[in-house]
């Protein structure tokens, strides 16, 4: 990858989530096929309808929840996901410490940040994200991965990037979850370790 190279870091050091909300799977296969392995859905429902084939036939994929997450889809979410990228609130994060230990599966957990504190969107404030972090570690047992973010449309993204990539230094989170087909290249100098990539894979969606 380009942007590994320009901001001098391994490429290994980067995981590519291609974005297949949307497309069913015979668009997923192709793919699959040209050597992807990761991919992130924005919903437990639509991801039910498609992925558990997939997966069972390719051991090697990876499947991300990077929407959000309803409580009452916990179970569902845990059994299906290898990780989840929106832990935003104490209620999903009861619903995951029960699944996990219901299940004894442990999918990668992400803490959702909204580094623009914008009112329509889901996340925890960068300010109170530090508290957040320890109540999910030592109220509810979650071992916590990582943090993501999705900058305002209209924000420059490099702000939101250098943000959160200072939250999860100071709370010891080595995974970060951040850059989108249009800045992805941005959020990698700022150390991003997985960008959920989909236009720019699969196309413009109709």
């Amino acid at each position: 990858m380009r942007a590994c190279a320009d901001a001098r870091r391994e490429r290994s050091s980067v995981s590519l989530i291609a974005v297949s909300k949307t497309y069913e799977a015979d668009d997923i296969v192709p793919v699959i096929a040209a050597g992807q392995h990761q991919f992130g859905e924005n919903r437990v429902q639509e991801a039910k309808g498609k992925w558990p084939a997939l997966l069972a036939a390719r051991s090697s994929l990876m499947l991300h929840l990077i929407g959000p997450l309803q409580s009452n889809k916990a179970r569902e979410a845990v059994a299906l996901f290898d990780a989840i990228h929106s832990v935003d609130r104490p209620s999903i994060c009861e619903a995951l410490s029960k699944e996990i230990e219901k299940q004894r599966r442990k999918p990668l957990l992400f803490v959702q940040l909204n580094t623009g504190e914008e009112p329509q969107k889901a996340g925890i404030a960068p300010g109170d994200a530090d508290d957040f972090i320890r109540r999910c570690r030592d109220g509810y047992g979650l071992d916590i991965a990582g943090v993501m973010c999705i900058p305002p449309v209209e924000d420059a993204p490099a702000p939101h990037f250098a943000l959160t990539s200072k939250i999860a230094a100071r709370n010891g989170l080595k995974l970060l979850s951040m850059g989108m087909s249009a800045d992805f290249a941005i959020a990698i100098q700022f150390g991003a370790t997985h960008v959920r990539v989909g236009s720019a894979i699969f196309g413009s969606r109709g």
